[in-house]
């Protein structure tokens, strides 16, 4: 779709003058946070990505100019790079701009995909790609890092706000439309013009289908369902223009993606046709056995073209060069990565346009944050919003009443923005973060004031003056991926704040409506018991009076908007998640894809069961690891001294083969073969706990294990709080000691601040360290209870 006979006569001409290191330096993508554009100049890089928490200067809530400044010096260094036998070759500039252009201050933003899947209106998400192109371009980036086509089917997974349903169709007709929006009109003379940027289709294969939801996870569905399900969204991508391809870090049926030759070379590339590029995720490349985030040919050879390597792409380079050099990577595998990159670029114009500041539309922010696209997000919320509730015909609402606004996210824009704005997990937001934004609670203020009524605002829903009903705005707390990993699909199993304020008003015969904001379809069954009128309103962006225009008739009676959104996910009947039986419906629904009330439905709504049906392996509270697998949103990783590795539900040896892991029925065997010191722990990739509070109780870290084979050097565990911020105890007498059976062995936590852990900033609970032989079964990690007060070896 991508092949224009001129444009390949060009790459004939660049290639054939291109040195090997120039070649090499192409398929090496570097984060801005660890390279400089000289740096990339001298090195030849291909590309250049703004990464989650990345920003100009360090500072994540900097504006567009600085923006456009930044990117402009690396295309600079890059068109000024000395090349005698070829014109020079231009940087593709990558971002996060999965829901507007949401990392750049004062940007429109858009509702997640979650939400945009529920107005079934493809028309709409591709005037969404094209504004958020458009404000993407004004700061001179060329390259999107959207849409996410995962077909998400156990909404666990903290991903899922990024899926557009659990439907392969719909999530089909999204993607075409998306990448049309982006990109422009494939065939037309819009096809990436300015103010339009390159998309990437994004995770393949099978993201949004692995076991127990797990981000990072294992597939282990089918041939016929990854094909019909999780490839979905791709073939109506790659006809509508797709030119990048972004591989996932999951793993299907135990063979990580970015080292599975056959999906995307034999299947993405020749069967589907993508003659773009494939681009890996963030130092996916060290999931591979055999690999290190520094050096992974498996991943060259298997059909990744550029290799995501943010603070790795020095070493990365210089060992791709020597395996090239080597014949480990050959000379035809190296130049049809080469050709497939050049052939996006020259396709994008990046040739012929000079760096970002002299390009039409770039540094004019008109556009940027401004009313049209702000119109268009506020439309979005409007037709994503589901009523799956309401109670004798409550809403809408008249605009003259007295309103009570409550519940801690009605004024707080940054939760209902969520995660991916601003930075990675959008989690440390505040309003004055969001120049131009609007709460929910400022919409609805705005519309109740101009007709006429009154409306307050209380959090935790205490008034002086009786309301005529209150609107209690409630969810799910901001996440990205892995931190958004969960064990049920309960709302909020441990607080239960909303639903007290909720079932408070109600005992009051207060008319309640709840606006639920969330990344999934969650168990809300006793909030849904508890409020007159229910709203699915997602994760609705920057424009939260899109809410209040769907919630109040206009002053004089009549009704502007209707609820127009219908669920693009089946929710959930219980705690667990809906099952997806091959060849059969759905099970565990409570409401299915397609249901969504509007203002004509007056049906009433039987009392919900308020059992959760969670099986009580799933209930296990303060554990890190139980019956063979890490609770969410923990991890398990193995180090060596030069590298690490995150496991992923599959049996994988740290890179340099010093401790083998595998998974042994309810356990996890770890086997250190010796010589030198390597690690097993269990971490939360940048999440903290706070463990002061269970230390000054007496809690302890409980490990449930067996020795397979005893230790033949010194063994620690402890628990780490960030560089320089550890503490650990020796284990070596106590495992040494226990040679049969299963045994359990529980250090206060206490032990751990007295060795230097700050118990209120763990990221790492557990840490198991030896440099000697040590054949141990996990079965167990959990805070419980520590009788004696005593820490080992002293």
């Amino acid at each position: 779709m991508l092949i224009d006979p001129k444009n390949e006569r060009f790459i004939d001409r660049v290639l054939a003058g291109m040195t090997v290191e120039e070649k090499v330096g192409q398929l090496v993508q570097a984060d801005i946070a660890s390279v400089t554009p000289e740096e990339a100049q001298r090195y030849h890089l291909g590309s250049i990505l703004a990464g989650g928490n990345a920003a100009p200067g360090g500072d994540i809530r900097t504006g567009p100019k600085a923006w456009l400044d930044l990117v402009d010096a690396f295309q600079k260094a890059a068109l000024s790079a000395p090349a005698d036998r070829h014109p020079p070759i231009p940087i593709i500039f990558g971002i996060d701009a999965v829901h507007g252009d949401a990392k750049v201050r004062g940007a429109t933003i858009f509702p997640h995909n979650v939400g945009l899947g529920a107005t079934h209106d493809p028309a709409l998400l591709q005037q969404i790609g094209r504004a958020t192109a458009q404000e993407v371009s004004a700061t001179g980036v060329d390259w999107t890092f959207a849409p996410t086509v995962a077909v998400a089917r156990d909404v666990r997974w903290g991903r899922s706000y990024e899926s557009y349903a659990d439907d392969p169709a719909l999530v089909a007709q999204y993607s075409a439309a998306m990448v049309t929006g982006v990109q422009g009109r494939l065939g037309s003379a819009d096809f990436l013009a300015p103010g339009h940027t390159l998309s990437s289709v994004k995770h393949f294969l099978g993201d949004g289908g692995t076991l127990d939801g797990r981000d990072q996870g294992d597939n282990r569905s089918s041939e016929t369902v990854l094909r019909d399900v999780h490839a979905a969204g791709y073939p109506p991508a790659i006809q509508a223009g797709a030119a990048i391809v972004m591989a996932s870090y999951n793993g299907w049926q135990g063979a990580k993606m970015h080292g599975n030759h056959s999906l995307l070379t034999d299947v993405l590339k020749g069967r589907m046709g993508f003659n773009g590029f494939v681009v890996g995720d963030w130092n996916a490349q060290e999931e591979i056995p055999g690999c290190t985030k520094f050096s992974c040919p498996q991943a060259i050879n298997a059909g990744i073209d550029m290799i995501m390597a943010p603070d790795s792409w020095r070493q990365f380079y210089d060992n791709t060069l020597d395996q090239v050099r080597r014949g480990v990577i050959s000379e035809s595998r190296l130049d049809d990565a080469v050709r497939r990159i050049l052939r996006v670029k020259a396709l994008a114009g990046l040739f012929d346009r000079p760096s970002a500041e002299a390009r039409p539309g770039a540094g004019d922010f008109s556009a940027f944050g401004g009313a049209e696209h702000r119109g268009l997000a506020r439309q979005a919320v409007r037709e994503s919003l589901v009523l799956l509730k309401n109670q004798g015909g409550l809403l809408p609402l008249k605009p003259q009443a007295r309103i009570l606004v409550a519940g801690a996210a009605a004024d707080d824009i940054g939760q209902q923005a969520g995660g991916w704005t601003v930075d990675w997990q959008g989690a440390h937001n505040t309003n004055a973060d969001l120049p131009g934004a609007t709460s929910i609670w400022s919409g609805i203020k705005a519309a109740v004031e101009s007709a006429g009524g009154s409306a307050s605002l209380s959090p935790d829903g205490h008034f002086t003056q009786r309301p005529d009903a209150a609107i209690v705005v409630f969810g799910e707390r901001p996440y990205a991926e892995f931190v958004g990993d969960r064990e049920t699909v309960e709302f909020s199993p441990n607080d239960k704040s909303a639903l007290v304020l909720l079932r408070r008003l109600k005992a009051q015969k207060i008319p309640v409506i709840a606006v639920f904001l969330s990344g999934r379809p969650l168990w809300v069954n006793p909030e849904l018991n508890a409020a007159d009128a229910f709203v699915a309103a997602w994760l609705p962006g920057s424009e939260g009076e899109g809410v209040a225009d769907v919630l109040f008739r206009r002053p004089d009676g009549q009704v502007d908007h209707d609820f127009k959104g219908r669920l693009s996910f089946n929710w959930p009947a219980t705690g667990m998640p809906v099952r997806y039986p091959q060849s059969k419906q759905p099970t565990g629904v409570l409401f299915p894809r397609g249901y969504g009330l509007d203002y004509e439905s007056h049906h009433a709504m039987a009392h919900l069961s308020e059992d959760a049906k969670v099986p009580p392996e799933r209930r296990a509270r303060d554990t890190f690891f139980h019956a063979g697998h890490v609770t969410a949103p923990w991890s398990i990783y193995v180090a060596d001294p030069d590298a690490e590795v995150r496991l992923t539900m599959i049996d994988q040896p740290s890179p340099d083969g010093d401790l083998d892991t595998r998974h042994d029925g309810s356990a996890i065997r770890a086997a250190w073969s010796g010589g030198k010191p390597a690690v097993w722990r269990i971490g939360g990739g940048g999440r903290t706990v706070d463990l002061a509070e269970a230390a000054k109780v007496g809690q302890g870290l409980q490990l449930s294990f067996r020795v397979v084979g005893a230790p033949t050097g010194p063994v620690t565990l402890g628990q780490a709080c960030g560089a320089g911020c550890a503490g650990s105890v020796d284990l070596t007498k106590a495992l040494s000691a226990k040679t049969a059976g299963w045994a359990s062995l529980t250090i206060p936590l206490a032990c751990f601040a007295k060795a230097g852990a700050d118990l209120s900033r763990i990221e790492d609970p557990v840490v198991l360290k030896t440099a000697g032989k040590l054949d141990l079964l996990i079965r167990e990690a959990r805070l419980a209870p520590a009788s004696k007060a005593v820490c080992p070896g002293g």
